[in-house]
């Protein structure tokens, strides 16, 4: 049977571990070569999944106008390690068989920051901190000035004719 190393320290593990102990990065196969069974899609999705990023209830990370979107969404959050769920959003109404409707992303709570981190890189929800505001009193005194830039120039044209 084959075995597991950390490829950080070293350390060889059962073929059934997928983290190390110490250094929590994902095993890698040993010295010994293939794995008697190939991986499957769901296993190997499950290897990519952070367990520190798993815990809690789930909270609403992301929101998509469709399945595919949805889909896509997921695949970036696993790729930083964050589980995620799918469930169709509440109001919308399309036979399940359908691909179309919203789709809310779901998350464990503890990782919910780094998904919102992710979202927020890949500009598919926005920033909390979008750039300053605008002032209102200094928009205010923005407006004033063209308004009286207009009138002097109009004023003006009114003066030159005769």
């Amino acid at each position: 049977m084959t075995s597991v190393v950390c490829p950080s320290c070293g350390t060889a593990y059962a073929q059934s571990e997928r983290f190390c102990a110490r250094c929590h990065v994902p095993l890698v196969l040993g010295e010994g070569g293939a794995m008697e069974a190939p991986v499957s899609e769901r296993h190997e999705r499950a290897r990519k999944v952070k367990p520190q990023l798993a815990e809690g209830a789930l909270v609403k990370a992301a929101w998509a106008r469709n399945q595919a979107e949805a889909e896509f969404i997921q695949g970036l959050l696993l790729e930083e390690g964050v589980p995620s769920m799918l469930r169709r959003s509440a109001g919308f109404d399309v036979p399940d068989f359908l691909a179309a409707g919203p789709r809310d992303v779901l998350v464990p709570q503890s990782g919910a920051a780094t998904a919102r981190e992710v979202l927020m890189e890949a500009e598919l929800i926005p920033s909390t901190q979008s750039g300053p505001a605008i002032a209102p009193l200094r928009l205010l005194v923005g407006l004033l000035v063209a308004l009286a830039i207009g009138a002097l120039i109009a004023w003006l044209v009114l003066s030159v004719q005769p």
